[in-house]
């Protein structure tokens, strides 16, 4: 079983556009992480991404990026590879 994590806030569209596409998929999210919660959280998802907004996504050990990256990789194929593990 792979293992999804989004690093996410309340009232984000690209973070629930993100869960749907997951969801179409057949796949959960295992961990929401959010930033706007704790501020110890986005300095994490900076560390490990250079990046400030979310949702910024791991499927297991492989950092996807934002909504806009995981469209990408499933309109390319390349999701439905990285799902299958």
């Amino acid at each position: 079983m792979i293992n999804i994590l989004m690093y996410t806030s309340n009232h984000c569209p690209y973070c629930s556009n993100a869960e749907q596409l997951l969801k179409n998929k057949g796949f959960a999210i295992d961990q929401k992480l959010y930033i706007d919660q704790d501020a110890d959280l986005l300095s994490e998802m900076m560390e490990k991404t250079g990046k400030r907004t979310v949702p910024q996504i791991f499927i297991g050990s492989i950092y996807v990026g934002g909504f806009d990256d995981l469209r990408r990789m499933d309109l390319s194929g390349e999701l439905e590879t990285i799902l299958k593990g």
